[in-house]
Order: structure tokens, then sequence, then C-alpha cells
């Protein structure tokens, strides 16, 4: 019997022994491709000799010193290079770093509403977001996010933020609208809840560049961050951009915000930063956000104990370091590429593959009951659950959810492999993956 509180109590959750490359391996010696990088986590495998190596380096240096006093060669590296590398316009900002995703973004809502306050702007604390969006798990980041399936059973402890929809071209986009017209109508959907909420009231918008375990890999269309840029600029409002899962080379750029031709205000980061190898996420704060601060009190309003730990920033730095010397991002966009136009050949005319999305190594795929109508399957049908079990008990790792039609209805599957994945390694998901779709979709129908 297990004593963890595992994510599911029935069953017996298999025990991981090992690792090989893009591969896991369990305590039966089972292989398993990891196709989804756990959670778009593990983007170079799981065996990268350097990053093991800069952890044991600084392991045996020092491994943490609390940052009420100290400061570390790691986190100070890190964020020179983060910010070096922060898409243009980006300036003199500042990173701080901390344990998870959902860490992250309850920091960068402090810290957005630190800003206003340190200018005297005191009415600002409103939150927009966009529904079938995912920005954590802790009590602000699930009422950031717009997953009403998850939010549910929490809702009477969540706070009031106000939802647009998101830039979701396969279920919004009108018959004969060009992309351009389309991400205006949606992005103005923003102007018109910052007017509803008041335009004194609203203290930032938060988005993911490219929606993840909630929409299943949706980019924006070429102009909508353009124009959430110009609105959030006209009406004071900080832009965050939620790269938890879409940044650190995922997409192709090491930043998904460098495709979008617009700059935020603040961005977090986590999964692909530490690869899996430490837990560690970041925020990212703009020079006009830490202007606002050193001319009002100098002092950030949060803190954790475990902030810039030394031993996590040393493994990120590493990650990077990896993904700049092995030309990875270029890697990301070549594989990406080829990713593609195979989920293209092999599932553009499946009767029951609604649509095809994502951008570099980051695909999802949404199962419809219609394709014609469009018609999702049942919730109650959990065929997202039960074509990622079939998936596992193949020998491969997928990420499928539900929910993006509404937020509880709607499947789909992400596929997230690591950086280094081989063609043959994109062929066996391509087969796997369709293999377990079909087998499930037989059993539903039937």
């Amino acid at each position: 019997m297990s004593h963890v509180l595992h994510r599911t109590i029935r069953g017996k959750v298999p025990i991981v022994k090992s690792a090989d490359g893009n591969y896991l391996i369990d305590d039966t010696g089972k292989k398993y491709l990891d196709a989804s990088g756990g959670a778009a986590v593990s983007c170079l495998g799981h065996t990268n000799k350097r990053v093991i190596d800069a952890i044991k380096d600084q392991l045996d240096k020092v491994s943490f010193a609390h940052t009420g006093v100290f400061s570390n060669e790691p986190a100070e590296q890190l964020a020179t290079y983060l910010i070096e590398n922060a898409p243009k316009g980006f300036g003199r900002g500042r990173a701080m770093f901390l344990g998870s995703g959902s860490e992250a973004m309850e920091a960068a809502l402090k810290l957005a509403r630190q800003y206003h306050l340190e200018r005297g702007d005191d009415a600002r604390s409103k939150i927009i977001a966009r529904d079938r969006s995912y920005h954590g798990n802790t009590l602000g980041a699930l009422a950031t996010g717009g997953h009403k399936q998850r939010q549910k059973p929490f809702d009477p402890l969540l706070i009031d933020v106000a939802h647009i929809p998101p830039c979701y071209a396969y279920r919004y986009k009108i018959d004969g609208e060009s992309d351009e017209a389309f991400g205006l109508r949606m992005a103005n959907m923003l102007e018109a809840e910052i007017l509803k909420q008041g335009e004194g009231n609203v203290a930032a918008f938060v988005a993911e560049p490219v929606s993840g375990a909630s929409l299943g890999a949706e980019p924006a269309v070429p102009g909508y961050f353009k124009r959430i840029r110009e609105i959030c600029d006209q009406y004071g409002v900080l832009f965050i951009a939620d790269e938890v899962m879409c940044g650190m080379g995922r997409t192709g750029y090491l930043f998904a915000m460098e495709a979008e031709d617009a700059c935020p205000d603040i961005i977090t980061i986590a999964k692909g930063l530490g690869a899996g190898y430490q837990p560690i996420a970041s925020v990212l704060a703009n020079e006009k956000v830490i202007r606002a601060i050193e001319n009002g009190t100098g002092n950030l309003w949060n803190g954790h104990t475990y902030m810039s730990h030394a031993i996590a920033c040393a493994g990120a730095l590493a990650v990077l370091k990896v993904i700049e010397e092995d030309q990875l991002l270029g890697q990301v966009r070549l594989q990406g590429a080829k990713f593609k136009q195979m989920l293209v050949d092999t599932f553009a005319n499946h009767p029951n593959i609604g649509d095809i999305r994502g951008r570099g190594l980051f695909w999802g795929l949404e199962i419809v009951k219609d394709k014609k109508t469009k018609e999702p399957f049942p919730a109650e049908f959990n065929l997202a659950g039960k074509i990622k079990q079939d998936i596992l008990e193949n020998g491969m790792l997928s990420y499928p959810s539900q929910g993006c039609v509404d937020g509880l209805s709607g499947d789909h599957i992400l596929l997230a492999p690591p950086y280094t994945v081989t063609d043959e390694e994109l062929d066996i998901i391509i087969e796997t993956t369709k293999k377990c779709l079909d087998n499930q979709l037989a059993k539903v129908k039937s």
C-alpha cells in the first residue's frame, strides 16, 4: 500500500526507476517514450549529463542560503541570461526565481498590484484573463485561469476575475473572416471588458501566448497580441504573458512572445526552464515595472523561503546553455515542421479530428464527435482520460485533457516531445497516438 497521496487514490501508479534519453523506465523494466515531456517539462529528455553535472557541481559549493540575506552566483547569472535574451523592448528588467508555475503566477499578480500601488494608483486591482486558459493550481492562479472543471470545487474560495473569449480560430472565426479581422475582433473584447470594469480599476491582463493544458496548443492569429499591447498601453493595464508551458524554446523561440511582434510587461516561465531536473519557475518584470518599484518603496512585496535556490538556478542555467550551444531552437523549428506535416498527413482527414494546431514542438489534436457540426463527445465519456491510459499502456506518455469547448466538454490530445526528439521517435508518437485514439473511439461508438 502506498502512503503517497497520489493524484488518483484508486489503482496502482507505476513506479519510475530510471531513465534513458527520451524514455522513462518503470520498476518492471517497461520503457515509456515521453511524448509530452510529462506536461511540456522535460524538454531535454531525462539524462542530460551537462545539466546533471551542473547540479552536482553546485551541491559541492552551497545548496541553500536565505535570500533575505544572500544572493548566489547561479541566480545572478540566470537572471542576467534571461533579461539579456528577453523579447525586444523588455529593457533593463529583473527576474525572480520560485518553485513552480503556480507560484510564479501568484507572484506576477502581486507584482502587478504592487506596481500600481507604488505609483499611487490604488484603485487598480481587477484582473482580466481568458476563458479556457490555465494559469496554475493555487487559488489566485486558479481563479485567473478559465477552466470551469478545475475551478468548480473551489469557487467559494476564488477571487473574482473577469474573462474574455480566447483567440480560438477553430470555434470563433466566422466563415469568410480574414485572420487579421478575426484577431482584431477578439482582441477588442479586452477593450470592451476594461471599459465594463472601469478603465481605472483594471490592474492587468493575463494570457498564454500559445494556450496549453486547457485549450491544447492554440496559438493566436498574427496581429492579435499586437492589438492587445495597444489596448493595455491605452488604458494603463499591465500585460502578463504566461509562458509557463509554451516558453523556453517549446515553440521554437526562447520566449513564445518573440513570435508576436509585441512585448509584455511581466512574463512567467517554468517547465522548460528547469527541464524537470530541479523545480524552478521565474517571473520577469520589464524596465517600466522595476522603475516604479525603484522610485517607490524599493522593496519587493513578495517573499518565499526557497526563492533563487542555488541548485535549481544552476540547473536552469545549464539547461539554457544546452539549448543555446546545441542550437536546439533551430532543432525545434526543424522537427516541429516535420511533426506538423506528419500530424496533417495522418489526421487531417480523420473523421473525428476537428482541428490540428500548435507551433514548434507543441501540438494539439481536437477530437470531435461530428466533424461537420464540431460537436464534442459528452464530457462523461472521459474520452481524453481513456486515450491517455491506452497510450500509457502502449509505452508512451501523452497529455490529453477535457474542457476545450466550454471548460467542461471537448477533448484534445496535447503532444510536446523533447527538443532532442528523433525522426524515429516522431514516427512512434504518430503511430501510437493514432492506434490508441482509434481504439477508444471504437469503444465509445459501439
